[in-house]
C-alpha cells in the first residue's frame, strides 16, 4: 500500500503541474497523449488499491447525482459593489475617498495614510465562487449567496480544471473569491453538438455550477479567474499587488488584464480602453472594478451597510450595433396578435450573434420611422439577457423597402383587425397558432402544470387527435395516444395521470392557465384571494373588478368579456364537467409587524431576481405586510428591479419612486 500511495501522490503532483501550465497559464508543456499515459495510470493504481487520495484529479470528473445543495456561511461577508456608468459617477467616488482620507490624515499626522493609488480589474459575468482552503486542501466552494450564506457548490467546482485542488500555502485557511465562466470559444464548440444549445456564456456556467449532477457540470468545460483574498486567519497584505502576487503563487488563475494606476484620469483612459475592446475577449464582461490599491487605506475607509467604500463598479451601458435589416415576419400568438419578428444580417453583440429582433407592433415600427427600413441600417441594441431590439434608422434617407402590414393572418388567411398599435385574427377557432398556443399555455408550469407537456405535444394533439381546445385534453383517452408516433404504453399512462393530477388545482393557476386578455399571474392571484371562488369571480360586475387592487378599467372590462364569451363559457363548463376543480388557496392569517418598514407599502416587483423567484419575494413580501401589484402608479411606494427590468422601472423613474435595484438590500429587508 505504501508503494501505491507513493507512487499516486508523484503522479498527482506532476498531473496538477501539468493541468496548472494547461488550464492556468496556457503553457502546456507535455503533449495530450504523455498526458493521458500519466493519468491512465493513476486511475490504474486507484483501482488495484481501492483508494483515492484526497487531492487526486480524477475526483474533477463528477461523482454522485447530489440530493441537493447545503448552506455554506462564508467566514468573511462577499460585499456588493456601488456602481456608476460615467466620468462624473467616477469622480463623485473619488471625492469622497479623498475626504475620507484627508480626515483620518489630520485626526493621524503621526501615522497619515498615503495619496491613493488604483487596481482597475475586469467585471466578470459568471458565476461569484467562494473557494475555501485549509491547510492547502480545498475543503469548500460555493456561490455568492446572500453574501453571507451560500450554496455549497464544492462536487461542481472541482470539475474546474483551473480550479486548484491543493496550493503551496499551509500556514492556515483562506477563503479567495473569482468568477466561474464559460469562455465564449468553449460555447461555439459546446453548441456544435448540444441538443439544446445555450443562448449565452453567462447561463452556461451558471447553470452548470447550480446543476445537482457535477457530471454535467464536467462536460462544460468551465474556468474561473481568482481576484480576491477574502479571509484568511494570518495573512496580511499591504497592497493589492501583493495580494495578486499571492494568488498567482498559490497556482489560482488571475486574468492578466489588472493594471495599477497613481491617477484617476489614467484610470478613466483604462476604462475606455476596456469598453472598445470589450467583444475582443473570450468571456464576457459587462464593465470593470475600480479599487484604491493600498490595503490599510482600504480598512480605514471600510463599508457602508451594503457597499465597500475603497472600490466602485464601472457598468458599460447597454451595447449598440448597426447591422442590415433583412426582412420582417409576422407571428400569430395565442391571443390572436400578430407580432412582427425581424431578421436582421447576423452581428456579434455583447458575446453572441444576433440574428432576430423584436419590433414589438406596427405601432413601434412607424414611431421608430423602420416603415422603409428594409435593407437599411438600424441601430440593434442587447442588454444582459433581454431579446435584442431594434432602436431604429442608422440613416436619414428614406432608402428603403417597405415594410408591408399584413391584411390578412398569416398563418389561417382571416381578415385581420386592428386594436391600438397591434393587429389580431379573430378567428380563435380556425387559427392553428392561436388554439396550439392556449392548449401549449393551459399546460404550462406556472398554470396546470401537466407534467410532460410540451409544444411539441401539442401540435401532435391537434395535427392527430382533433385536439382544439384546452377542455379536450380532459376527453382524451389510452387508445387515443397509444396510436400517436413517440408514444408507447409508458408515455401514455403518464400523460393521463398528467391531466387527472392537474385537476385538483389552486385558482389561481385556473385562471392564469385560462388566458384571460391584459392579464398575468399578479392579476389572477388578486382574483382568487380576494373573490375567493370561480363562481364569484365569473360572476363578477365591472365596478367590483375594478375596485380590486391593480385592476384598471382595461383589465375589469377584459376579465368581464371574458367570462361572458360564449366560447370560453363553454370551455369551463366542460372542464369542470370532467372534473376540473380549482380551488382558491388558504393561507394562515399571519401577523405582520406593523412596524416593519414595508408594511403597508405598495410595491412592484420588475425584472429578474437571482436568489429567488418574483412569486417567492412576493409571498415574503405579502407575509411582512407589504401590497404586490402589478403595475407602476403613482399609488406605488417602491419597486424592485431586478436583471433586465424594462418599461416598469423606467416609469418609477420618471415619477420618483423609490427603487430598489440591489438584490442585498432586498433581502436585508426580508430578513435574509
Amino acid at each position: 500500500m505504501a508503494d501505491f500511495t507513493a507512487e499516486m501522490k508523484t503522479l498527482i503532483e506532476a498531473i496538477e503541474q501539468h493541468n496548472y501550465n494547461y488550464y492556468t497559464l496556457d503553457r502546456p508543456v507535455v503533449t495530450d497523449a504523455e498526458y493521458d499515459k500519466l493519468y491512465d495510470r493513476l486511475v490504474e493504481l486507484e483501482r488495484e488499491s481501492g483508494v483515492t487520495l484526497p487531492n487526486s484529479p480524477t475526483r474533477r470528473v463528477g461523482g454522485e447525482l447530489l440530493k441537493g445543495f447545503e448552506p455554506h456561511r462564508h467566514l468573511s461577508r462577499l460585499w456588493s459593489l456601488d456602481k456608476t456608468r460615467d466620468k462624473d459617477g467616477l469622480n463623485a467616488w473619488l471625492t469622497r475617498v479623498l475626504k475620507l482620507v484627508g480626515e483620518y490624515n489630520k485626526q493621524n499626522p503621526d501615522n497619515p495614510l498615503p495619496h491613493p493609488t488604483f487596481v482597475v480589474e475586469l467585471k466578470f459575468d459568471g458565476l461569484t465562487l467562494n473557494l475555501t482552503y485549509d491547510k492547502g486542501i480545498l475543503v469548500q466552494a460555493s456561490t455568492r449567496g446572500n453574501g453571507t450564506v451560500g450554496e455549497g457548490i464544492l462536487e461542481q467546482v472541482k470539475t474546474i480544471r483551473s480550479v486548484p485542488l491543493e496550493i503551496p500555502y499551509k500556514d492556515g485557511t483562506v477563503e479567495v473569491q473569482g468568477e466561474g465562466l464559460m469562455f465564449l470559444s468553449v460555447l461555439d464548440q459546446y453548441n456544435q453538438t448540444a441538443a439544446e444549445p445555450f443562448k449565452n456564456a453567462r447561463n452556461a456556467a451558471a447553470g452548470a455550477l447550480r446543476n445537482l449532477n457535477p457530471q454535467v457540470t464536467a462536460k462544460r468545460k468551465l474556468s474561473a479567474f481568482f481576484y480576491n483574498v477574502g479571509y484568511s486567519d494570518n495573512l496580511r497584505f499591504t497592497d493589492h499587488r501583493e495580494m495578486v502576487e499571492f494568488l498567482k503563487e498559490n497556482r489560482f488563475k488571475v486574468n492578466p488584464d489588472i493594471k495599477f494606476f497613481d491617477s484617476i484620469d489614467d484610470v478613466m483612459e483604462e476604462l475606455e480602453r476596456i469598453g472598445s475592446n470589450r467583444l475582443s475577449y473570450d468571456f464576457l464582461i459587462d464593465g470593470a472594478v475600480v479599487k484604491v490599491a493600498d490595503m490599510r487605506t482600504r480598512e480605514v475607509l471600510g463599508y457602508t451597510e451594503k457597499f465597500p467604500r475603497w472600490a466602485i463598479a464601472f457598468k458599460f451601458e447597454a451595447e449598440e450595433v448597426t447591422t442590415v435589416l433583412e426582412s420582417v415576419s409576422w407571428e400569430v400568438g395565442r391571443t390572436g396578435k400578430i407580432t412582427p419578428v425581424a431578421r436582421v444580417e447576423p452581428v456579434d453583440l455583447a458575446g453572441v450573434t444576433v440574428q432576430n429582433c423584436t419590433l414589438n407592433n406596427i405601432g413601434d415600427i412607424e414611431r421608430k420611422n423602420l416603415k422603409h427600413a428594409l435593407g437599411s441600417l438600424v441601430y440593434i441594441r442587447r442588454s444582459n439577457d433581454v431579446i435584442p431590439e431594434i432602436l431604429g434608422k442608422a440613416t436619414e434617407e428614406t432608402d428603403g423597402e417597405e415594410i408591408v402590414f399584413p391584411e390578412n393572418c398569416p398563418a389561417c388567411g382571416t381578415p385581420l383587425e386592428q386594436r391600438g398599435a397591434h393587429l389580431f385574427c379573430p378567428n380563435r377557432l380556425g387559427c392553428r397558432p392561436q388554439m396550439i398556443g392556449r392548449i401549449t399555455h393551459f399546460a404550462s408550469r406556472d398554470a396546470m402544470d401537466i407534467d410532460t407537456f410540451s409544444v411539441m405535444t401539442a401540435e401532435q394533439l391537434y395535427q392527430e387527435v382533433g385536439v382544439r381546445d384546452p377542455a379536450d385534453l380532459y376527453g382524451l383517452t389510452y387508445d387515443d395516444l397509444i396510436k400517436l408516433e413517440r408514444f408507447g404504453e409508458k408515455k401514455a399512462n403518464k400523460l393521463l395521470a398528467a391531466f387527472e393530477k392537474s385537476k385538483e388545482c389552486d385558482l389561481s393557476s385556473f385562471l392564469f392557465a385560462l388566458g384571460i386578455p391584459n392579464t398575468g399571474k399578479t392579476t389572477t392571484k388578486v382574483l382568487a384571494e380576494h373573490l375567493g371562488s370561480l363562481d364569484k369571480v365569473k360572476e363578477a360586475s365591472i365596478e367590483e373588478l375594478i375596485a380590486l387592487p391593480d385592476v384598471g378599467g382595461i383589465v375589469a372590462d377584459s376579465i368581464y368579456s371574458f367570462f361572458r364569451d360564449p366560447l370560453m363559457q363553454d370551455s369551463i363548463s366542460r372542464m369542470l364537467a370532467a372534473g376540473v376543480a380549482p380551488r382558491a388557496e388558504e393561507k394562515p392569517a399571519a401577523a405582520a409587524d406593523e412596524s416593519h418598514p414595508l408594511f403597508g407599502k405598495t410595491i412592484v416587483l420588475t425584472g429578474t431576481l437571482s436568489a429567488m423567484s418574483r412569486d417567492e419575494a412576493a409571498d415574503k413580501l405579502e407575509a411582512l405586510g407589504a401590497k404586490v401589484t402589478g403595475s407602476v402608479s403613482k399609488k406605488t411606494d417602491i419597486v424592485i428591479a431586478g436583471e433586465s427590468a424594462g418599461s416598469k422601472l423606467a416609469k418609477a423613474q420618471s415619477l420618483g419612486i423609490r427603487i430598489i435595484d440591489d438584490e442585498q438590500e432586498l433581502l436585508a429587508l426580508l430578513g435574509e
